[in-house]
Formats: C-alpha cells, structure tokens, sequence
C-alpha cells in the first residue's frame, strides 16, 4: 500500500518567496470554462471552485485529508525560466471513496457548484445536473479497482487550459517523468484567503510545502531546471510513457542516463509497455529517431 499511494515522499520544507508569488498567481487567475451551444462562459479562480468543493465536501461527509497542485503546473511554479509550459489546472483532492455512492456524490457536488459561477439574471432553476454535465464538462472519469480508486472531472476550455478536479483514494503511478512529479500542497495558501483580504506579500504569505512523488524533491527538482529526463519503475507507467518522453525530447531535454534510456526507448515501444494498445492502427514518427509501424503494418 505505501508504494501505491506515493503521496508521502520527500519534502521541500517550504517553497521561497517568489515560488509562492507565483502559485498565488495561478490561484488566482480567471479560467474561463467554456458552455457548449448558447450557455454562457463561466469565470473561475482555481482557488475560489477549490475552496468551494472542499467546503461542500466537508459539508456533505466528505473529509479532505489536503488539496494538492499537481503535474506541470506544478513544475510551472517551481521553475519558471527554462520555458516550461502548462496547459491543464491539474488538482487533487486526497479523499476516502470506499463506495459508489461516494463517487455519485463528488459528482453531484462538483455540479452544483457550476451553479454559483453562473451570471445574474440566468434561471438556475431550470438547469439540472446532467444539463450541466453535457454543457460544461470535457472530461468524466472513474476508476474504481481493487488498487486504484479516483474520479476525475474536467471542466472545458476552448483553449485547452482545462480545470482538472481529480478526486483520488488510491493510485498506483501518479507521474510518468521526474520533471512532473511535483506536488504543491495548497491547504495553508487556501486558509490565508479565507482570512485575509490584503495582497498577498512576503511579509503575509503562508508556508507552502512542496513534494515530488518521483522520490527525492531535491533531484526531480534538479531535473527540471536542467532539462534531463528521468524515472523510476517505469514498467508502471501506463501506456509506457512513450507520448511524453516524445515531446520533452522536442522541447529540448535530454536524458539523465543516455544508456539506461537506449534500453527504456526500446521498452516504450514495445506491446509488453502497453504501445500495442495506446497506438494501435497509427504509424508512429519516434522523436528520438526511429519508426515503429503500427500493428496493422
């Protein structure tokens, strides 16, 4: 079980100044969630709907052990200066989902509170939950097994900048790459809006603690602002990693161990990595130079 879980990795005591400058930035960025046909565009602050779940959560049972900045926006406020991008508000809630009806209601909850970001003048009362569903989610997930229980709900924008609530019990591999380990624990950032209404400054900001479930905070870090590719069990990793490793190669990083990633290239292409799966019916151009045909070749 502790492998699995992996959310009790090293830590970074606490994030400097101009990191938490910066998660306060994406916090409190607008996000437009994007209605499909004639709904109107929904303005949300990642901390405002984080705040509001947890709430409605705690309210309805539902205790949330932390809330947690995940993948590459993660990386995006540890490491701003090598171009690191970021597309998807990725979160997790660390909850208990020992039932169905667990899942149902995260759901339920996650709905209800589209509600509130909804414009004045709009007649809430005659939109229904899977009104909202069809409208407003991009991406409905459950994964309910003996080893990995977590739902995820993906809210749509046209831009790709989608926000990802995921709602997590257990899971096996939660990264696939050192350089999107990271894991921002956002709980004392969210505590500090709740009672202060003052700009955030160095002077006020809370401690903000940092992880890498990769294994080690300092050396997934180190990766990152020099570029370098690295894992762990990469047998784990669904799908092999192939579509990631891929595109850190076009972006300029570089394997941390050129001759343990010979081998790993091979690995990833392979059908025991899962790549029969992932890619089967595609002719597949390698970025690190060769061709894999597809299955049906």
């Amino acid at each position: 079980m502790e492998q699995m879980l992996q959310f009790w990795s090293p830590v970074e005591p606490s994030l400097p100044d101009y990191q938490v400058n910066r998660l306060h930035e994406v916090l409190t960025e607008v996000v437009p969630v994007h209605g499909r046909g004639n709904f109107p565009t929904l303005k949300v602050q990642l901390s405002d709907i984080v705040a509001r779940v947890r709430s409605r959560l705690e309210l309805s049972g539902v205790q949330v052990k932390d809330i947690r900045l995940n993948g590459s926006t993660a990386s995006h406020v540890l490491v701003q200066d090598i171009g690191w991008s970021y597309k998807d508000l990725d979160v997790i809630f660390r909850v208990d989902l020992p039932t169905e009806a667990a899942f149902r209601l995260i759901k339920d909850v996650v709905l209800g509170i589209l509600l509130d970001f909804l414009p004045e003048g709009v007649n809430k009362e005659k939109i229904t939950p899977m009104t909202l569903k069809e409208v407003y989610i991009q991406k409905l997930v459950k994964v309910n097994t003996e080893q990995d229980r977590w739902s995820l709900i993906s809210l749509s924008n046209n831009n790709g900048r989608n926000v990802e609530l995921k709602f997590v019990d257990s899971i096996r591999r939660q990264f696939e790459f050192s350089v999107d380990s990271f894991q921002i624990v956002l709980d004392s950032m969210l505590s500090h809006y709740e009672q202060v209404q003052a700009p955030m400054s160095p002077a006020s900001h809370p401690a903000v603690r940092g992880e890498s479930v990769y294994g080690d905070f300092n050396t997934a870090l180190h990766h990152l602002r020099n570029k370098l590719i690295a894992t762990t069990r990469p047998e784990e990793i669904r799908g092999g990693g192939l579509l990631k490793y891929c595109n850190l190669l076009v972006r300029d990083f570089q394997p941390a161990d050129e001759e343990e990633f010979k081998a790993l290239e091979r690995y990833m292409c392979s059908p025991e990595a899962g790549f029969g799966e992932e890619w089967a019916g595609r002719s597949v151009p390698c970025a690190f130079g060769l061709h894999f045909p597809s299955l049906s070749e």
